[in-house]
């Protein structure tokens, strides 16, 4: 019956235990020791109150015993000492914690981070304003570098948390708040909200990619290009319907007369593993699904379904998957 229950304990797609970053290492020791610690109170706990049941058996006795006494009150001296003694000291390990989580440094890779009902605005910030460009829902970084998240809440509270990285921070509209993550390891990493933000909270996630430094440049340089042209008369014609359609006023496509800022950026969407924040992979179909019917698959998001025929439809999804 605990089969169920227990089967996600495995499992190292988004776990605080299983980790590769800085911060989160320091957060799963803390996690460890407070466990073990509490559970050494707790079981010295249940051993008292075993013996003192056992001797409640025996008759008390008329008066009490000075010496018993004197006893009892060193226990409950001692027992108050060691409770504020450990308290005090997951305070401040707490606390040492929490600083890890905000470090910074003229070096770091900084990225501005948006959270939307229901998916991550993202804006790879660089000191050259050329050097700029945004993307949603996909994090690249480098390994063995510090990565400076500035968080913003642009309609109601998030809370961004990728586990094997680094701990929660809460974006808070009208509050600006930062987190480092650094990954020791490459790999590919699954972050979610956790702070529920609406009816599709559950469908808000995205994914960290840590790769080396040259992977990371030669990524962050193709994501800075315009929009590739399209490659044959399917993906042409797609273009000039996403022009023509609504969603050139949502998203933006650079190289393009798309410039909307309401939903994601969409220059490079086909290289992207997911859509949707994280809900289906990147395909054709799931693209044409997605264009087809929003609301239906992601019930009370923002994109409004856009009346296509079944060849503009064809066409556009074309047009969105040979946007590498």
């Amino acid at each position: 019956m605990l089969a169920a229950p227990l089967a996600g304990c495995g499992s190292n797609w988004q776990s605080a235990l299983d980790v590769y970053g800085t911060s989160a290492i320091s957060l799963k020791h803390l996690i460890i020791l407070i466990v073990a610690v509490c559970s050494t109170v707790w079981m010295l706990v249940m051993v008292a109150l075993i013996a003192a049941l056992w001797r409640s058996r025996d008759a008390r006795p008329a008066s009490p015993e000075p010496g018993r006494e004197r006893r009892l009150t060193i226990a409950v001296i001692g027992a108050v000492v060691a409770t504020v003694l450990i308290i005090s000291t997951f305070t401040i390990m707490s606390f040492i914690a929490t600083r890890a989580l905000t470090v910074a440094g003229q070096d770091d890779l900084t990225i501005r981070v948006r959270g939307l009902q229901w998916w991550w605005g993202l804006e790879y910030v660089g000191r050259d304003p050329s050097s700029r460009f945004e993307t949603a829902n996909e994090i690249h970084i480098p390994v063995g570098r510090n990565v400076r998240l500035k968080l913003e809440g642009l309609d109601v509270i998030h809370s961004f948390w990728v586990p094997s990285l680094a701990g929660k921070q809460d974006l808070v509209p009208g509050r600006p708040n930062e987190l480092t993550i650094r990954a020791e390891h490459a790999g590919v990493y699954r972050g979610q909200c956790a702070e529920f933000c609406g009816m599709q909270h559950a469908h808000m996630a995205l994914l960290v990619i840590a790769e080396p430094q040259d992977d990371f440049d030669r990524w962050a340089a193709a994501q800075r290009q315009p929009a590739a042209r399209p490659p044959d008369e399917e993906t042409a014609a797609g273009l000039q319907t996403f022009l023509a359609k609504p969603c050139a006023a949502c998203h933006t496509v650079r190289g393009t007369a798309a410039a909307g800022t309401t939903g994601p950026d969409l220059t490079h969407v086909g290289s992207r593993r997911t859509i949707a924040a994280g809900l289906f992979e990147t395909t054709r179909g799931s693209l044409a699904a997605w264009i087809a019917d929003p609301q239906t698959i992601k019930p009370g998001n923002n994109m409004p379904m856009v009346p296509l025929t079944p060849e503009e439809l064809r066409a556009v999804s074309a047009y969105l998957a040979s946007l590498k």
